[in-house]
């Protein structure tokens, strides 16, 4: 009699521990599963070294969930939660606590995106790595030879040795390892286009390949035109003619271009004004891309000396100067009548 109370007795409190386990299992499942409070994206970093209970801690100060007793158990029934990546990730709205982890564990840090345009300055790159978000500064208040210099580069000016596309970047990152990136990227882009350069090329160095690309850049915006337009600077180059391009007077202007370029614009000497000086400007205009730099290794083979814009988003290319100067009649109507 005895022993039948006894394994009675045994059966009701085991049932009682599993039932209470399976509540534990339930209210811990359920505390896991429930989506943290977030609106709108957020950014957050988890340090070297932490470890579950810390960003759980850091959850609850950002409001981002609930104090509660589930949160004890969540790491012994679920282990993958402690398996944390330090770094800094985006939880999402909607994400549930075990979504969230499952993110910080990913090793998929958040990054961010800065994009240079073709034919940028290196002083407009400045301005945009000075307010590009979670990009940590250290170039402020270093010259643009010093930085050249911490870039491994010869040159004082960082003008066309920075290849201009689109870069990630994790947070944190800091503004000269973007800068190297960039470095790299022109370097490998420039070995392959000499390389593949037309034999009978009037260029000596890599370095003028990338002067007369930054040129080819700033003449046009039209892909299909690249080819000819530096056909019509390496005829000018083979016959010793000056290349008389209206961004390099602009460039060497600097801050006194004001919008417009004169008569007397034309006519002032500056190292980069090709209506004065021979040749090549002594360094790149602006930051070329792929496509201008393989165009002035692989420029078309043309009769060409001149080209105008027609005003109607193209340029007319010409053999002799009267055919330019008609050309040059035909887009000074199109201004008038526009």
């Amino acid at each position: 009699m005895l022993k039948k109370r006894f394994l009675g007795l045994m059966s009701v409190l085991m049932a009682i521990v599993l039932a209470s386990v399976a509540g534990v299992l339930w209210q811990t499942k359920a505390f896991i599963s429930t989506p943290l409070s977030l609106q709108t994206p957020q950014l957050f970093t988890v340090p070297s070294g932490a470890h579950y209970h810390k960003v759980i801690a850091k959850f609850e100060d950002n409001g981002w969930m609930a104090s509660s007793i589930w949160s004890k158990f969540a790491p012994r029934i679920y282990p993958e939660l402690t398996r944390v990546q330090a770094g800094t990730f985006q939880i999402q709205p909607g994400q549930t606590l075990a979504e969230a982890f499952a993110t910080l564990r990913s090793g998929q840090q958040y990054q961010d995106e800065i994009t240079f345009v073709e034919g940028s300055t290196f002083a407009q790159w400045r301005n945009q790595i000075q307010s590009a978000p979670h990009l940590e500064q250290t170039l402020i208040g270093m010259s643009e030879a010093a930085i050249a210099d911490a870039l491994g580069i010869s040159q004082d000016k960082l003008e066309g040795l920075l290849l201009p596309e689109t870069y990630a970047y994790d947070v944190g990152d800091t503004d000269m390892a973007l800068l190297k990136r960039a470095v790299r990227g022109m370097e490998s882009t420039l070995k392959q286009a000499w390389q593949q350069r037309i034999e009978d090329l009037p260029i000596e160095t890599p370095y003028q390949l990338l002067i007369l690309a930054s040129i080819i850049e700033k003449e046009t915006a039209v892909a299909s035109e690249r080819e000819k337009v530096a056909s019509v600077f390496v005829n000018r180059l083979r016959r010793g003619m000056r290349l008389q391009t209206d961004p390099t007077v602009i460039y060497g202007m600097g801050d006194k271009y004001e919008g417009n370029i004169r008569k007397r614009d034309l006519r002032t000497p500056t190292p980069y004004n090709t209506y004065v000086i021979n040749g090549l400007p002594p360094t790149p205009i602006a930051m070329p891309g792929k496509a201008s730099i393989f165009a002035a290794a692989q420029p078309a083979k043309t009769d060409y000396y001149y080209f105008v814009a027609t005003g109607k988003g193209g340029h007319q290319f010409s053999t002799t100067l009267a055919e330019h100067n008609r050309a040059v009649r035909d887009y000074l109507k199109v201004l008038k009548n526009q």
